[in-house]
């Protein structure tokens, strides 16, 4: 068995794409359009428990998350890849890094938790746990990652749309892994020489700037930030075009 996913291009430089805690495979769809399909072959993947693997049984893991997506790699023949991922998808990132370093060419990290995980205060931590069982609670989650100035039609459809798309125990136990999930000291003792690019969104109020030079920007030597303007936590929907504009130039460098 393989996770379900959806291709776009079929160019020699293969990219899979490990989406958000509250996207899907079909989360960047409004960038598909702007990418370079004659360069790059785009492979975006479900995790368990969302989108076309909704029911599948799972430890909603982060590590299995990686190696799900390896084990997709070898079914599409991709002996070598790079990586995007988005917010948990960028912690899976990390851990594809340490099992399979000699097979990813370039890593993308956009608005990403950090292999440290991330520390919350007992509001924060049931605000977040609430959103298991609430679309309310998913709402005012994205109002504030994205820096409490989008319309309300599109935070309603993006609530109701990860409402939709993911299962509630998957997507609970998901929560616990990338906010408690922590393998920073290997991410350190590995020195992961590949390039790696941070992509964050200005109006991001956690995953800023500051957080990627105290963690990515620090643990590995050939990273670099860029700050995306007019962008919160999910510049796929804020800001498509300049998301896919950046991926894409650091991919060709």
């Amino acid at each position: 068995m393989h996770n379900t996913y959806h291709r776009v291009g079929h160019g020699p430089h293969a990219v899979i794409f490990l989406h958000g805690w509250f996207g899907d495979a079909h989360a960047f769809a409004p960038m598909e359009v702007a990418l370079d399909g004659a360069s790059f072959s785009y492979v975006f993947m479900d995790n368990r428990g969302y989108g076309g693997m909704r029911g599948a049984a799972g430890t909603y893991s982060i590590d299995e998350v990686a190696r799900d997506a390896l084990t997709l790699a070898d079914a599409l023949g991709l002996d070598t890849f790079s990586v995007v991922g988005h917010s948990m998808g960028g912690m899976a990132l990390e851990r594809l890094a340490l099992l399979a370093p000699l097979r990813l060419r370039k890593l993308v990290a956009v608005a990403p938790v950090p292999s440290c995980g991330v520390d919350f205060d007992a509001a924060a931590r049931a605000t977040f746990l609430a959103a298991v069982d609430s679309v309310a609670a998913r709402r005012a989650i994205i109002d504030r990652s994205t820096g409490g100035r989008l319309p309300a039609a599109w935070l309603d459809w993006k609530a109701q749309y990860s409402w939709e798309r993911s299962d509630p125990a998957a997507f609970g136990a998901y929560f616990l892994a990338w906010s408690g999930t922590d393998f920073s000291e290997e991410i350190k003792a590995a020195r992961v020489e590949l390039p790696l690019l941070a992509l964050v969104g200005e109006h991001d109020p956690r995953f800023d700037a500051a957080l990627m030079r105290r963690t990515y920007l620090a643990w590995y030597p050939q990273a670099r930030l860029e700050v995306l303007g007019n962008a919160g936590h999910y510049p796929m929907n804020e800001t498509p075009l300049a998301l896919a504009a950046s991926i894409e130039t650091f991919l060709l460098q």
